[in-house]
């Protein structure tokens, strides 16, 4: 298997299956401002070369533009000589007609450089002779993920980079093996990154993408660190098993949970003022209204305290008979 494989292999994913996250780096790279669900076409990925190599790309179109962006995980000198030739079979397929005269324009491209070298530039550049003697800069630029923080990642929403970010430390891997501060370093940044990405994921409502974020980033990590076992083993622990739970979803079980504490009190309170009213008649009627009481008391107090942004005492208040009792008394229940 080449070593690019699985880098090309995620990056697809993300192109095919998650389309929407291009989103967010081509507003950033081509300076557009695209709503995160504009509509987006997947055209055609690949064509035939003269000499009959399949060429794949990804192309985009948004609106009446055309968007192409290759991830490159190498420093391939020849890569504006490929972009060239990527970007005008693309202008060819879709050259529009005027009279006897034909309009080819070129799609807004750019290179994701997943590694990078100091003799990386910004941008790639041909210098493109016309017969008449006419020249004309082809020039894309090249878009390196090690110069985004993970701050600058979250801030700019660019969570399709995330899967590769961790390649800037590929070459520390034996390092922090052997170094427990360094080890413990970064697994202190991927868990602020798995942190941020439940919260920017749960504003976002899309749960699924979590989990398949996660999987993405831990099957770099995996292929990056594959003969330092300790590193990735840590980072497969900090970011594997965890199941986002939207806040609708956290609300739902601390509503379930919490009447279920209720009807457990009622019972409790019931069953005392039964006995004291009388052991038959007296305990029917004391369940049942205690019962009724303990849920609806209790039930009042979670609702005031969603309200007042105080979701996270909801727990203790539920199974902590002296703070719920306190809450009774500061909300006047």
């Amino acid at each position: 298997m080449r070593d690019n494989t699985i880098f090309d292999d995620v990056f697809r994913t993300m192109m095919e299956k998650m389309t929407f996250l291009v989103v967010p780096l081509i507003n950033d790279v081509f300076h557009t401002s695209y709503p995160a669900d504009v509509e987006i076409v997947q055209l055609r990925n690949e064509y035939q070369r003269v000499d009959g190599e399949i060429i794949t790309d990804s192309r985009l179109l948004i609106g009446n533009r055309i968007y192409h962006i290759e991830c490159q995980s190498t420093d391939d000198t020849t890569m504006a000589v490929r972009m060239i030739e990527y970007d005008f079979a693309t202008a060819v397929e879709f050259a529009r007609k005027q009279g006897r005269r034909y309009r080819m324009e070129f799609p807004r491209s750019c290179v994701l450089y997943l590694r990078n070298s100091r003799n990386t530039p910004d941008f790639l550049e041909v210098d493109v002779v016309f017969p008449d003697g006419g020249c004309h800069l082809y020039r894309v630029p090249a878009i390196k993920v090690e110069n985004y923080t993970k701050d600058k990642i979250f801030e700019k929403s660019l969570l399709m980079l995330l899967p590769f970010y961790i390649m800037r430390y590929e070459k520390r891997g034996h390092e922090m093996s052997e170094d427990p501060q360094l080890f413990q370093e970064l697994l202190n940044e991927y868990e602020v990154i798995r942190s941020k990405l439940e919260v920017e994921i749960t504003e976002s409502g899309r749960s699924e993408l979590f989990s398949d974020l996660i999987g993405l980033i831990t099957r770099i990590s995996d292929h990056i660190f594959r003969n330092e076992e300790k590193v990735r083993k840590g980072i497969g622990e900090i970011m594997g098993g965890h199941v986002l739970e939207l806040e609708s979803e956290k609300r739902a079980r601390l509503m379930a949970e919490a009447k279920e504490q209720a009807e457990a009190l009622g019972r409790e309170q019931g069953m005392a003022q039964g006995m004291a009213q009388g052991m038959a008649q007296g305990m029917a009627q004391g369940m049942a209204r205690g019962m009724a009481q303990g849920e609806e008391r209790l039930s009042v107090l979670i609702n005031r305290l969603i309200l007042d942004d105080r979701g996270n005492e909801i727990q203790k208040v539920v199974t902590d008979k002296e703070m719920r009792e306190a809450m009774y008394r500061e909300y006047q229940l």
